[in-house]
């Protein structure tokens, strides 16, 4: 195997530790989990840790970008199964009800807000963080609709904003009661698939 370059060796290094970060800031909360815990159940040293992020919320907010980043790809290849509307929903709702209201990933959203709350740089860094989450969304919701043939019914950019609100807070009320259905926010989007015009809004027009 050949030998790792000096920046193929400083990204894998980095990589271990958002890795391991986000393993302990789900299990254990953001504020009980200490650079020196990260970096020693990630192997290295704190050095390493400081040489790659200034500081702990530098780290958290790469650990939040990660998660947002797979589960939105866990979105997108789910979707990309099927041709089938009621199919694609039907994985959709799958993928619901065994991640919005994941305890873990939503307290540290919650938990990691309220650390940005008298931090304005980080807020920022936040609010950039969830316009490219949001932006992704829309792309999704877009791509969704042409590939089914309908107009949504509001501009899509809202329409994101919704889907991304419900998720929030159905995942906050899931976290709490777990008896809460996942199924309303496929709910949400059906209707609002169906709201719009193309053949969805005709047939259910027409039931």
């Amino acid at each position: 195997m050949a030998r790792l370059t000096r920046s193929e060796s400083q990204a894998r290094t980095r990589a271990d530790l958002i890795a391991t970060a986000r393993d302990l800031f789900l299990a254990d909360g953001y504020a009980s989990t200490s650079l020196e815990r990260v970096a020693e159940e990630a192997g290295y040293s704190k050095g390493a840790v400081y040489s790659n992020f200034r500081t702990k919320k530098e780290l958290g907010l790469e650990v939040l970008e990660l998660i947002h980043a797979t589960k939105f790809q866990e979105v997108t290849d789910l979707l990309a199964v099927s041709d089938d509307f009621e199919e694609r929903l039907e994985r959709f709702q799958e993928w619901a009800e065994h991640t919005v209201g994941d305890v873990g990933w939503t307290m540290l959203e919650f938990e990691f807000a309220t650390v940005a709350r008298d931090d304005p740089a980080l807020q920022a860094a936040l609010v950039s963080s969830l316009s490219v989450l949001r932006g992704a969304v829309a792309a999704q919701v877009q791509t969704l609709a042409d590939t089914i043939g309908i107009e949504l019914p509001v501009p899509v950019e809202d329409a994101a904003t919704g889907i991304l609100s419900m998720g929030i807070g159905l995942g906050m009320q899931r976290a709490i009661d777990p008896s809460i259905p996942a199924r309303l926010i496929t709910d949400a989007l059906r209707m609002l698939l169906t709201l719009g015009t193309g053949p969805l809004a005709t047939k259910s027009a027409a039931t």
